[in-house]
């Protein structure tokens, strides 16, 4: 069972006609590609053209960085992963290219274990469960999961509606509803996807095709140079360097913030908050989906019906990781207790935990993981407020003795505008015809 969902991006394209842009002046130098974005979807599709021969290349990144949400910082002394953490898929049939990129990179990556869950779920008060009872609700869980990941299966083999992961649930019977069936539902689910049962596809997320694919396997990057660096491994495949090694490239232009693309049988012309146009004859826009949902980016004349019917259908999850310093360990460590849940009355309250022993030794480090509505409340409250809430739950785990955390690590993604959550997730009653209009021809060989 897959624990969390490998970082996914829909990457919007618009191709225009190969053209000279005609009625609206530029201020630079027009280009054949421009596109819009630096993370790994951007870097990659600009490495793709370069590979098919098309060099005049200009990629306009909004922040002073490429990677995206694939973004380490400094916590506490260490670098730490504020988004994207984890190799996932491996180990299986077929080769993750991503691992085999953190390899070829040396990425400094550990195995998660999440296989003794059962022997770590503690109760909102009173601290752990006994063993027995908890591996009982665990094991039913799974045999409820079961039951959904073959649901799965004949909706799809019978060419059935899709329903929400809630539904399966409830066509078996078993709806989680106590303290611990609801976290180790979320543990599995909410942890996964970002988002609840009740919202979650079935079909298209049962069995997850990143596992089905490459394995059940999961790794955490603790690397000094970041998860980013496998973004950066691909951009130095195309684009120039200097003597220490740093991308100087011309045709990468960070802080650049683009506000409008204007495109017809002329061409396109993008700008950018600066004031600047770039004239192009493609354009290809690969920011997040919780992006174009807002605002920001303005097209003229405005996309098709069905193609933001599309963009608005998909959900942007909101995947929190909470890190927390503390003065010594107070928590069990060793084999089997890398991963810990609490089982409150409300349903994903601080529920998964994770001790960073392993990765980060001797450092002291909690790792706590929150999502959708609680990420939500989370990011509009401050930090001590957010301590204050973690250290009473800590408190109920391990009792009333343990120190106070020393340094606090709240990310907030839904919160910039460059970004708007952390990854997308596929909801129910959206189908793969939904998916394919974003990629879909609109605007004569426009895409």
């Amino acid at each position: 069972m897959g624990k969390r969902a490998l970082l996914s991006v829909l990457l919007l394209v618009v191709i225009i006609d190969h053209c000279t842009p005609g009625n609206v002046a530029t201020e630079t130098a027009s280009s054949t590609v421009i596109v819009v974005g630096a993370g790994m979807s951007g870097i990659s599709a600009a490495k793709r053209l370069s590979d098919a021969g098309i060099k005049d290349i200009l990629v306009l990144e909004a922040t002073d960085r490429i990677g995206g949400r694939i973004k380490k910082t400094n916590f506490a002394g260490l670098s730490v992963e504020l988004g994207a953490n984890w190799v996932e898929g491996v180990n299986g049939n077929k080769v993750n290219p991503i691992w085999t990129m953190a390899n070829k990179i040396g990425l400094k990556t550990f195995y998660s274990q999440w296989n003794n869950i059962s022997a770590n779920i503690y109760k909102q008060k009173g601290g752990l469960y006994n063993v027995s009872v908890a591996e009982k609700a665990y094991n039913s869980m799974n045999e409820l999961y079961e039951f959904s990941r073959n649901c799965s299966v004949l909706l799809s083999r019978h060419r059935e509606e899709d329903i929400s992961v809630l539904v399966s649930q409830r066509l078996n019977n078993k709806i989680p509803s106590t303290p611990l069936e609801m976290a180790i539902d979320y543990f599995s689910c909410d942890s996964s996807f970002g988002e609840p049962p009740r919202v979650t596809s079935l079909q298209n997320t049962q069995p997850l095709p990143t596992y089905t694919n490459f394995g059940e396997d999961s790794y955490f990057v603790a690397d000094s140079r970041g998860y980013e660096s496998v973004v950066h491994y691909i951009a130095k495949k195309f684009l120039k360097t200097n003597k220490a090694g740093e991308i100087s490239d011309p045709r990468l232009k960070l802080n650049k913030v683009v506000t409008e693309i204007q495109y017809s049988r002329n061409g396109v012309v993008v700008k950018t908050e600066d004031g600047k146009a770039y004239g192009t004859a493609y354009v290809m826009v690969s920011v997040s989906i919780g992006v174009l949902q807002t605002n920001l980016i303005n097209f003229v004349p405005d996309l098709p019906y069905s193609k933001l019917l599309a963009i608005y259908q998909f959900d942007m999850s909101i995947y929190t990781k909470i890190f927390l310093k503390f003065p010594y360990k107070f928590w069990p460590t060793g084999n089997g207790t890398e991963s810990f849940i609490y089982a409150h009355e409300k349903r994903g309250y601080y529920t998964d935990w994770q001790h960073l022993e392993t990765e980060y030794p001797g450092a002291n480090i909690l790792l706590a993981t929150v999502t959708d509505d609680e990420s939500r409340r989370i990011e509009q409250q401050s930090n001590s407020q957010t301590k204050e809430e973690i250290m009473d739950v800590l408190r109920n785990m391990f009792g009333k003795n343990i120190p106070d955390a020393t340094d606090i690590l709240v990310p907030k993604w839904w919160s910039n505008k460059f970004y708007k959550g952390t990854f997308s997730n596929w909801p129910v009653g959206v189908s793969r015809y939904e998916f394919d209009q974003i990629r879909s021809l609109f605007h004569r060989r426009a895409y």
